[in-house]
């Protein structure tokens, strides 16, 4: 029975290209407890594959989110077709070209108990390392294959205080400041990447990216999903800037602006190959059912440390203890924004902005709230020749900060000619603005970053340039940065 059992394993493999078992070892003599094991698969998909012992095969099932380790959610599970008892010690590669082809690990093994085993319905208590208590397997389709089940733990978890991943969390903000702390040995120094702040969430292979607004970013950014695979069964919210890098190798918010401005999956698929995106990540907030934003900089730090995260579209870059004036230096010498500077016994305070971490950049940048335009000159009468700009003062009236011009051309142009036709107002929104030559005024709905030489002593920007649109940020939350 058993070898008929496997009729379709054998079907499907070419046992001469995979190190798979074929299957022609005898089965064991049925005495002791079954036996299980829980694979973790890289193949196309990520997905775990659950294997229970029974009349002298393994009946499998593919569940792509892996084990349930609390009683809610169910997660999915995909009956497949019996396997040989060799697998259940079975890890390799499986080549490409070959059915299932990428790695397989096992992610747990032992034995366990029958309580219910029917067409419809698989109850077992599992005694693994990992995976442990009462599970039960339920068919969710009436097809005649039966393939579509759910895999329900009905066990309360073995650590009780376990929660599900938060899906609300926001980033930590730090404070602007031109100096450095004068008791450095006692912050960590990190780059500033000047690219999209986001806080990834991933469990069970897959990561879900959500900007500083809170605003799903996934599908913008879809090469970070490789990062769920590098983290298997891990769940974690990482914090981290994604950014894409120039020729150079330095972040380059120009270069990211295609990337987040992408509308569509057609859009997003041409960019992957020309502006390949990577997150730069520096902190973890959860991590395996608890949350680490009450830990100090320094144990959330090693933490982040441990996941030994490096990959094609993701990195841990490194950090300095001290030697803030180091810090600068090198900030300054490879052409990057600025520094972060973090306290290191500060926690992680989702939402807020604290003095416990702080920036200083190396050019002067500034996000501004665009109120208006002016028409250009000679080739560009009546097209966009120049933004006006503002940002919002602590009474929440929006001040001008002057004219922005340099840095928009071609692409930028048009784009940004399409977005102020959507939003004209009759009136300026600026408390006051002095005389300009045929202003168009428009409501305060766009942010963009504009890098500037220094203030004004009447609160101007000196030689500024446009960088770029700011989709990730509010306006009413723009202020002037000191």
């Amino acid at each position: 029975m058993a070898r008929r059992a496997l009729d379709e394993y054998a079907a499907k493999r070419d046992f001469a290209a995979t190190p798979e078992p074929s299957g022609a070892a005898p089965p064991r003599d049925p005495t002791g407890a079954p036996r299980f094991v829980v694979q973790e698969h890289h193949a196309r998909s990520l997905h775990w594959d659950l294997r229970l012992e029974r009349d002298g095969v393994l009946a499998s099932w593919a569940v792509p989110k892996g084990i349930p380790m609390r009683t809610k959610p169910n997660h999915l599970a995909v009956r497949t077709e019996d396997h040989p008892l060799e697998y259940l010690e079975f890890h390799g590669d499986i080549p490409a070209g070959q059915y299932g082809a990428g790695s397989m690990t096992v992610w747990d093994s032992g034995t366990y108990e029958t309580e219910k085993w029917s067409d419809r319905e698989v109850m077992v208590v599992l005694h693994g390392a990992r995976a442990r208590g009462k599970y039960v397997l339920f068919r969710t389709d009436r097809k005649a294959d039966g393939k579509q089940w759910m895999l329900h733990r009905m066990d309360p978890p073995d650590d009780l205080t376990r929660a599900p991943v938060p899906t609300d969390l926001r980033p930590m903000l730090a404070v602007p400041t031109t100096a450095l702390p004068h008791d450095d040995e006692r912050w960590a120094f990190e780059m500033k990447w000047d690219g999209m702040r986001a806080l990834l969430t991933v469990g069970g292979g897959r990561v879900r990216a959500m900007s500083r607004q809170g605003n799903d970013a996934t599908g913008r950014f879809p090469e970070l999903q490789g990062l769920g695979r590098a983290l298997g069964s891990t769940e974690a919210v990482l914090d981290g800037e994604i950014v894409t890098l120039g020729a150079d190798g330095r972040p380059s918010f120009e270069r990211l602006q295609p990337r987040m401005q992408a509308a569509s999956d057609r859009a997003v698929r041409a960019l992957l190959e020309t502006h390949p995106a990577v997150i730069m990540l520096f902190d973890v907030l959860w991590l395996d059912g608890h949350a680490t934003t009450g830990l100090p900089y320094t144990d959330r730090r090693r933490l982040l440390e441990r996941l030994a995260l490096a990959g094609p579209a993701w990195q841990t870059p490194p950090v300095t203890v001290g030697g803030g004036a180091r810090a600068i230096a090198t900030a300054t010498g490879l052409g990057f924004e600025g520094i972060v500077m973090k306290r290191l016994d500060s926690p992680y305070l989702p939402g807020r902005r604290s003095d416990a971490w702080r920036k200083r950049k190396v050019e002067g940048r500034q996000e501004l709230v665009v109120g208006g335009w002016l028409p250009g000159r000679a080739g560009l009468t009546g097209r966009l020749g120049s933004l006006l700009v503002g940002y919002y003062d602590d009474d929440h009236a929006l001040c001008f900060a002057g004219r922005v011009g340099s840095g928009i051309s071609g692409a930028t142009r048009d784009d940004l000619e399409a977005r102020l036709a959507k939003i004209p107002r009759k009136s300026s929104p600026f408390a006051a603005v002095p005389a300009l030559p045929d202003p168009h005024w428009v409501r305060p709905k766009l942010v963009v970053e504009v890098a500037f030489h220094e203030w004004t002593s009447a609160g101007a920007l000196r030689a500024p340039r446009y960088k770029g649109l700011r989709t990730d940020k509010d306006a009413r939350a723009v202020t002037r940065e000191t």
